[in-house]
């Protein structure tokens, strides 16, 4: 199988792509599990294709760029988790043949062929959420743009001003997916420690990273958004996280391959130690990528293998080295290829069966559950207190408080005076046909905002509907 990669030949690249989409088949049918964070995805989309206001009209954590590509598919597609799987295999495969392409173009290893390609296929593919249109993978994309771009600089003789392209693909992927902030760190230590950039290239670099960022926060304050803008994105991306311990159980059944084959890379590189001054460069340049990935765990809002997609080039480049490096047996790469591949093969399709990702990977927390209502609340619009999606699978979102973490801050305190108001205008603004409380809230919002109470009646237990006039 190794062998049949190593030739360089164009037609490669269709059995690429073929390759991952037969991977993807079951995916792309639609028989995965519906993630909260897909739901979430796509009803912010529906919400802003309909006019709401992002951050303020409606309240989520969800990064502009990727906001935007949301609304851009439910306004082309609708509520279609299918199309948003076949637009993440399109940008999947981008992705895949965009890395091939720069190890190639560059020399970065002895010999070009497309088992950097192949490799980065197979671990974009460890499990089914890696499948999903996050905004990891978004960002991911212009992570390796700002790679192509660096590496074509560092194989010059004299560094260009391209840098500020460098900088301006980190600050959109920034603006799709806020970890990779960290990155701008990753290129400036980059080119402090193997390039010849002058202080003035420096400042080029800084300014592409800050552009699309100060573009951004200016045009929500042009447009009286900005008070929402730091409440609902801003301010979330720096809260200190804490994270559950069955967390890092999924992380390390699906990453303990990869991790480990990029190990022996490593290893296999400080072995062999013969390569060109810019070939170091890159294995060094590409080890810092990897600490940067790192930084950005931190920042992550929850821990999921779908928000470690960002790891993938790091990964498939120190993974290369042992394919490409190991000459005493040639029999023992081919065989820990198969291995690799079977493996990894393995473990996607077992995590398309709830049984075992729900037990093993333990990403039931991650999974929207259905949810049994009465037979009238279907196509309505309707209002969750409390976490969840179940409800929405036949329903539609109202009011602004779309994402709980946010939404608890005014429906939790109605004590605070400014809360009730708050809520009160986004009821008066989008009011819902139904309440489902699941925080038993309702009774003491209805006593602290009588109006509300007088135009809604229970039905059925933490079930209240909307009376028409």
């Amino acid at each position: 199988m190794l062998s049949f990669f190593r030739v360089n030949a164009a037609y490669q690249l269709f059995v690429l792509l073929v390759i991952l989409f037969l991977v993807r088949l079951p995916v792309l049918m639609g028989t995965t599990p519906l993630l909260i964070p897909e739901m979430q995805w796509t009803l912010l989309g529906e919400q802003l294709s309909k006019g709401h206001g992002l951050y303020d009209g409606i309240w989520d954590s969800t990064a502009p760029m990727a906001a935007a590509v949301y609304a851009g598919l439910h306004w082309i597609f609708g509520r279609s988790e299918v199309m948003y799987h076949f637009v993440a295999y399109a940008i999947a495969a981008f992705q895949m043949i965009y890395f091939n392409l720069i190890m190639s173009r560059q020399s970065v290893f002895s010999d070009r062929n497309y088992v950097p390609g192949f490799i980065y296929l197979v671990l974009m593919n460890l499990s089914f959420d890696y499948t999903t249109l996050s905004p990891a993978l978004l960002a991911t994309t212009f992570l390796l743009l700002a790679l192509g771009t660096l590496l074509k600089q560092l194989d010059r003789e004299g560094i260009r001003d391209e840098l500020l392209e460098v900088g301006f693909y980190i600050g959109i992927a920034t603006l799709f997916y806020p970890p990779c902030m960290v990155f701008i760190i990753w290129v400036v230590l980059a080119l402090l420690l193997y390039s010849g950039a002058s202080f003035r290239q420096h400042i080029m670099n800084i300014l592409g990273f800050l552009f699309p960022l100060v573009i951004v926060n200016l045009y929500f304050y042009l447009d009286g958004r900005y008070d929402a803008f730091t409440r609902n994105f801003l301010s979330i991306i720096f809260q200190i996280r804490q994270y559950d311990l069955n967390d890092f159980q999924t992380l390390i059944t699906v990453l303990i391959f990869p991790v480990l084959l990029a190990g022996l890379g490593f290893l296999q590189i400080l072995k062999h130690g013969r390569y060109t001054n810019f070939q170091s460069r890159v294995q060094q340049v590409m080890a810092l990528y990897l600490g940067a990935c790192l930084l950005s765990v931190g920042l992550m809002a929850y821990l999921a293998p779908m928000q470690f997609v960002i790891f993938t080039p790091g990964l498939a480049f120190f993974s290369v080295y042992f394919f490409e490096t190991y000459t005493r047996r040639r029999w023992i790469p081919e065989m820990m290829f198969v291995i690799f591949v079977g493996g990894v093969g393995i473990l996607f399709y077992l995590t398309l069966l709830p049984a075992f990702s729900n037990t093993i990977l333990k990403l039931e927390n991650l999974t929207v559950q259905p949810v049994r209502l009465p037979s009238e609340i279907k196509n309505k619009r309707i209002l969750v207190l409390g976490d969840g999606m179940g409800e929405y699978l036949e329903n539609y979102p109202a009011t602004a408080y779309l994402n709980w973490n946010l939404a608890r801050f005014d429906l939790e305190n109605l004590n605070n005076y400014n809360n009730v108001i708050n809520i009160l205008r986004n009821f008066e603004k989008d009011p819902p046909e139904y309440l489902i409380d699941r925080r038993n809230l309702a009774p003491t919002l209805f006593k602290r905002i009588p109006a509300l109470a007088r135009q809604y009646e229970q039905i059925d237990k933490g079930i209240y509907r909307k009376i028409h006039a």
